[in-house]
């Protein structure tokens, strides 16, 4: 057999492992299917063993160089949002819960629970429907956080695109992020600490070539971290670590709390029904300058995604 018919076969199965680390260490990523593709990277590390047992089992140097390096990279950026961050131990503390209602279905009891079990001083609500509203008021949720800035569905908007922040902190001022779901942003006054930004991030979900593009323009909009109030996005970006529009994010000025906390790989979203795939698109991303003490994801009867709690810890005033 000559060196080339040999090198075919475990070259043609590296190459799918080859194009998506490729794509991972780029960011070259754009459009539809490559964006929504990139959500499965962890996956994809998971079976690069396979390419290189193939490229092995063949003696093909060349596939197996090929293989070995795509499996490196793609265990080595996955591998990365294990790892713990240090905690600062002094500022004032903000505890933060996010929740996807998946149209407004989710237990409104279960989440009132949820934020009392955690002693939540913001919640974050996003695919709320006017029904959900009425639930969540009726399960108490006013009780525990007495402050609130609902933005319900906009004319000709499906029902479910409507979000909410809810509080027990004073609100100093109320506003929202541009998309085609409601982002409300909220001013808070942070007794022993800064004033802290908080916006409850819901952006649509690239699953098409159009809401793709929308998706791009969505994260791009989202607020920079800056010097006149500390920031905090919370809430279902549609985006794993592995989409560049995500890291261009990061990059101006955020960390995400799960990976701070080493649960980077804790997943937060299944498709209803099914047991796979598992997907990490729920964050709390904060200013680099908060320090994150806790992270932890809880199920949430009748939504398909996981709520999400961080404990963060502000820089003295």
């Amino acid at each position: 057999m000559s060196t080339v018919r040999r090198d075919l076969l475990p070259l043609a199965v590296a190459t799918p492992w080859a194009v998506c680390a490729g794509l991972r260490v780029t960011g070259r990523e754009r459009g539809w299917p490559w964006v929504p593709a990139l959500s499965f990277v962890p996956y994809a590390a998971a079976s690069s063993v396979l390419p290189l047992a193939v490229a092995v089992a063949r003696r093909s140097p060349a596939a197996t160089l090929l293989s070995a390096t795509a499996a490196g990279v793609l265990a080595g950026v996955t591998l990365a949002r294990t790892r713990v961050s240090p905690v600062r131990t002094d500022g004032a503390r903000v505890r933060i819960v996010s929740a996807n209602l998946l149209f407004g279905r989710a237990d409104p009891r279960a989440v009132v629970d949820l934020v009392r079990s955690v002693d939540a001083d913001v919640l974050c609500l996003v695919e709320l429907t006017p029904e959900a509203d009425r639930g969540m008021r009726e399960a108490g949720l006013a009780d525990l956080l007495p402050s609130e800035h609902v933005r319900g569905h906009r004319p000709g908007a499906p029902p479910a695109a409507g979000g909410a922040v809810w509080t027990r902190l004073e609100v100093l001022d109320r506003g929202g992020a541009p998309g085609r779901f409601e982002q409300p942003v909220v001013r808070l006054a942070v007794p022993g600490g800064p004033d802290l930004e908080v916006t409850a991030v819901h952006t649509d979900p690239p699953m098409s070539v159009r809401r793709t593009a929308r998706w791009e323009r969505e994260m791009a909009a989202l607020p920079s971290t800056g010097d006149d109030v500390l920031r905090v996005l919370a809430g279902d970006f549609n985006a794993t670590r592995d989409h560049a529009a995500f890291r261009r994010l990061l990059d101006r000025g955020y960390a995400d709390a799960a990976t701070r906390a080493g649960q980077g790989l804790v997943h937060t979203w299944t498709p209803e029904h099914r047991p796979q795939p598992r997907l990490t698109i729920d964050h709390v991303l904060a200013d680099r300058r908060i320090g994150v003490a806790s992270f932890s994801v809880h199920d949430l009867p009748g939504s398909d995604h996981r709520a999400v709690a961080a404990e963060l810890v502000l820089p003295p005033r």
